[in-house]
């Protein structure tokens, strides 16, 4: 039987490559690669011979016979991007004159540099490991990682879900990739506080800064700011064991939780709230919320979304794991009937409707639940003494115009409040200036060309750019691997055209000897003292 792509798919395209019949889509030469939810396998084209599986670093492929309870669906939906469209053309056609009997691996091609090259890179999250892993193709590159934290790998430690355990096998790849011995990670080291970044730029040849968007968009409600109110991503990284977030107020006495934002951070957090803590014991959880799940009072979370379902932000494959993980999922029949579809949606937006439908028919299941709530707006956080009791919603509508063409929402001037202890914000992350670096305030990211840093229409020497902080969040774990190689091949083409020939590098500068960074030890897996 043909192989199926599943939930775990981190997109970072290796399984793409490692085919042989071309049968994996779309491609990172395609135009939806940046914007779909996931790759598809082509079951007609599949000669099920298993290359992607082996390439797959989350193990996310399986045969289509070994699909594991609660995946079944994903069958379904690898085939269903390969059908006929209403134009009558396959969304990702599969040319038979691209089949090719290997996979079409190369060898990298020999840097036209002789010399030690030492690059510097801010940030070890995917992003930044992904840009190590093609500088370090090159022997005469060695590349130190700069990372602020006492442990490595940013979102793909400290962003994942506790029980998405394949997609956290991926920092089984980052660990690989830190074994090379020209990679250097020094932990505990916090660009601005413990070295400057112009320390950094005479101690590199190049500097790629990979800080992410550490921040989250506000929002901007009356009673925001009470006792109770946090962002979802605080609240992802006190149960992940994020040192930042592990003093963080979480009041789980509340018979319900308010997730004001519906993308796949709000159904993360919506999961674990509602989970059974026994299910998590064998997960990473930091201890301290595992004990406090076990105690939560918590039996409803309601999840908002100002527009439709078929306008949801969460993805396919994030609705199938939650809604066939065994927890309960509840919609208002009346928001699927107010949707206003018509019959020409894609196959991901008619698959997630069709998955709402059945939640909607199931009726109001016992026990612990979430509750899908669309066409819900937030007006005000109601509270009591200082603290959060709930939220004021107020109820919207889709509009269309005379040719009744869907335009937008508006208000139907319909208010409820959700009585709520715990109200969590998921409306986004967002990047911070970098102090000596240009800032686009407007968008949250740094401006660049093909991840050089730009001020103005002038390159900055020396200092690119890759991640979120650079396009934007948006994309999966492995949209970065593309995003970095964009950047990475900038630096070698600067390097190689002489770009960065007259930039004086101290070889002998060091972390100030005041500072005593941590490196890295992948062997043990943990960090090991030292000062660098």
């Amino acid at each position: 039987m043909p192989h199926v792509v599943t939930q775990a798919c981190c997109g970072d395209a290796s399984c793409v490559y490692a085919c042989p019949v071309n049968c994996i889509h779309p491609t990172p030469e395609e135009p939806d690669f940046g914007i779909a939810e996931m790759l598809y396998i082509d079951p007609a084209t599949c000669v099920d011979c298993g290359a992607c599986v082996s390439a797959c670093p989350v193990g996310a492929i399986v045969p289509g016979h070994r699909l594991p309870a609660g995946q079944e669906r994903f069958a379904e939906v690898n085939a269903s991007q390969y059908r006929e469209t209403v134009d009558g053309a396959a969304r990702f056609p599969v040319d038979p004159a691209r089949r090719l009997p290997l996979a079409p691996i190369d060898r990298p091609r020999q840097l036209a540099v002789e010399e030690k090259v030492s690059i510097g890179i801010v940030g070890s999250g995917p992003s930044a490991m992904y840009a190590a892993d093609e500088l370090l193709r090159h022997p005469q590159v060695s590349v130190t990682i700069y990372e602020r934290l006492d442990r490595p790998f940013g979102l793909a430690r400290f962003g994942v879900a506790p029980d998405h355990l394949h997609t956290r096998k991926v920092m089984r790849l980052f660990d690989d990739i830190a074994r090379n011995p020209n990679l250097e990670i020094l932990l505990d080291t916090e660009v601005g506080r413990d070295i400057t970044l112009d320390d950094l730029r005479s101690r590199h040849q190049g500097v790629i800064w990979a800080g992410g968007a550490p921040t989250d968009k506000t929002l901007d409600l009356p009673g925001i700011g009470q006792a109770g109110v946090t962002s979802a991503t605080s609240f992802v990284g006190w149960y992940n064991g994020h040192p930042d977030f592990t003093d963080l107020d979480v009041d789980l006495s509340t018979d319900r939780v308010v997730v004001v934002g519906n993308g796949n951070v709000a159904l993360d957090v919506a999961r674990i709230l509602v989970a059974d803590p026994a299910a998590l014991v064998d997960t990473s959880i930091s201890p301290a919320a595992l004990a406090a799940l076990k105690e939560s009072s918590v039996r409803e979370v309601v999840v908002l979304g100002r527009r439709g379902p078929a306008h949801a932000a969460f993805t396919l494959p994030e609705l199938i794991g939650l809604v066939d993980s065994g927890v309960a999922v509840t919609v208002d029949p009346a928001d699927l009937r107010s949707a206003q579809v018509d019959g020409e949606l894609d196959a991901t937006i008619r698959a997630k409707l069709d998955i709402l439908a059945e939640c909607a028919a199931a009726g109001e299941p016992e026990g612990r639940r979430i509750r899908l709530a669309f066409f819900c707006s937030p007006l005000e956080v109601s509270g009591e003494d200082g603290r959060a009791t709930g939220v004021v919603v107020g109820r919207n509508r889709l509009t269309v115009d005379d040719a009744g063409v869907l335009t937008g929402i508006e208000p139907t001037g319909e208010i409820t409040t959700l009585d709520a202890g715990l109200v969590l914000t998921s409306v986004g992350y967002r990047g911070v200036a970098v102090p000596g670096l240009p800032f686009d305030d407007a968008t949250g990211v740094i401006p660049h060309r093909a991840g050089r840093v730009m001020d103005g229409e002038q390159p900055v020497p020396g200092v690119y750019v890759t991640g979120w902080i650079k396009r934007g969040p948006s994309g999966f774990i492995g949209t970065n691997k593309t995003d970095s190689a964009e950047t990475v091949a900038s630096l070698l083409a600067d390097l190689e055209t002489g770009a960065l020939s007259d930039r004086l590098i101290d070889h002998g500068a060091r972390v100030p000897a005041h500072h005593r960074a941590r490196r890295f030890v992948r062997s043990s897996g943990r960090p090991r003292g030292g000062v660098a």
